[in-house]
């Protein structure tokens, strides 16, 4: 009898770089399919109100109602995938997108428009996006090189964003907005079988399972803290922008005359110049301190949008205007989320990090939402504009004292406050 030839294991070391390979890479193009629709969702704006005669102000209450739902749902969802492993709430956050994208393709009138798509969009959303995706990473990646985990990951994310707008534009002028939602449906659906990988594959090897406070601990503990507050509102004032804009600016164009396509090839711009910007954050959040570069991104913000709407607005500016917010678009993400796995650990960061989300979220809503309705109002974006840049300085004042040390140092000297 021979003895049969045993296949080789792998060593521990090589075995956990390539589960942290795959969780990123799925991770990574979970978020850009997630995003990429989602980043799009401003070019319907026009299409959808005019076909069924409302105002800007129901597409835009849908937006920010959907939004809402996705930030106070998302703590929910994080804290199942911290008990359970993300593979089915992302299996499930896909499904409920594919169903709101469905339900926004044949509105059957605007109070159901709004309930539907924002009810289930914004589920779908809890699921398929950063606070799951970056816990998961987490546990695959060790804490020095998280940050820059997180970076490349939201840089992926941000090409989706890029190549996803001319998609949809060119769907909503071949075959009709409604046909284009459809199709988008059947693109999301191809994150359910990346949910499987968010495992590792099979026989994958994670880091450690942290240490650190039960659920109900750490939500006491984060909630004492004067940091985990600064952390939420400061994400406030990035959800505000990052909707208004991307709702609103298709629109703001087509108000000051500008070429119809002018707004997708902006957004576009954005969403690649975002991949320099999330894998410049995150890369230098691993070197440097997280909360500085949140202060220096806010302002940095506040003067590409005063620098905007103070000059004449043209095709030129617009395309630069483009290009320089792409740089701090969602930046902030790697470095806020990476404040809170530094402060806070990984055991319990999707709760943690969806709860510091929902404050983005709230941003997200009265950004889609006051657009619409000031706009009915006023007939003009400025006073949002204003508030927008008002934010800014508000933003970087509340990032500016955030300290990074984590609850373990902080509780041993006394600092846990």
């Amino acid at each position: 009898m021979t003895d049969t030839p045993s296949r080789p294991v792998p060593h521990p070391a090589a075995q956990s770089l390539r589960t942290a390979r795959i969780v990123i890479t799925a991770g990574a193009l979970i978020l850009a399919l997630s995003f990429g629709v989602r980043h799009g969702f401003g070019l319907f704006l026009q299409p959808i109100s005019m076909a069924n005669g409302w105002g800007r102000e129901t597409f835009a209450l849908s937006i920010a109602l959907q939004n809402l739902i996705w930030g106070a749902s998302q703590p929910f969802v994080g804290m199942i995938s911290d008990r359970f492993g993300p593979r089915w709430v992302i299996a499930g956050g896909a499904a409920a997108y594919v169903a709101g994208l469905i339900a926004m393709s044949m509105p059957l009138g605007p109070t159901a428009f709004v309930l539907s798509t924002s009810i289930l969009i914004g589920l779908g959303l809890s699921g398929t996006t950063f606070p799951v995706i970056f816990a998961a990473i987490s546990r695959v990646v060790p804490p020095e090189k998280l940050s820059m985990a997180m970076g490349l990951t939201m840089a992926v994310a941000s090409f989706g964003q890029f190549a996803m707008l001319p998609l949809s534009l060119g769907l909503i002028g071949g075959v009709g907005w409604s046909s284009a939602l459809s199709i988008l449906a059947l693109v999301i659906a191809l994150i359910l079988p990346l949910a499987y990988l968010m495992s590792g594959g099979r026989g994958a090897v994670q880091q450690p399972r942290a240490e650190g406070p039960g659920i109900l601990d750490a939500l006491r503990e984060a909630m004492s803290v004067r940091d985990f507050h600064l952390l939420f509102l400061g994400f406030f004032v990035c959800g505000f922008q990052v909707v208004f804009i991307g709702v609103h600016l298709p629109a703001f164009f087509a108000d000051e005359g500008l070429a119809p396509g002018l707004a997708t090839m902006v957004l576009a711009l954005v969403g690649l110049f975002n991949i320099i910007g999330s894998f410049a954050a995150g890369s230098l959040g691993g070197r440097h301190s997280k909360s500085a570069l949140l202060v220096w991104l806010y302002l940095l913000r506040g003067v590409a949008i005063a620098g905007f709407i103070l000059l004449p607005i043209t095709q030129t500016s617009a395309l630069i205007f483009g290009m320089v917010m792409g740089l701090f678009w969602l930046s902030t993400v790697p470095l806020t989320n990476g404040i809170v796995a530094s402060v806070f650990g990984s055991k319990n960061m999707a709760m943690l990090g969806g709860i510091v989300f929902f404050g983005h979220q709230v941003g997200s809503f009265f950004g889609g939402w006051l657009g619409g309705y000031l706009y009915d109002r006023t007939g003009s974006y400025d006073v949002v504009w204003w508030i927008a840049i008002a934010l800014s300085l508000l933003a970087a004042l509340l990032n500016l004292p955030i300290r990074e040390t984590p609850m373990a140092i902080r509780r041993s000297l006394g600092l846990a406050r």
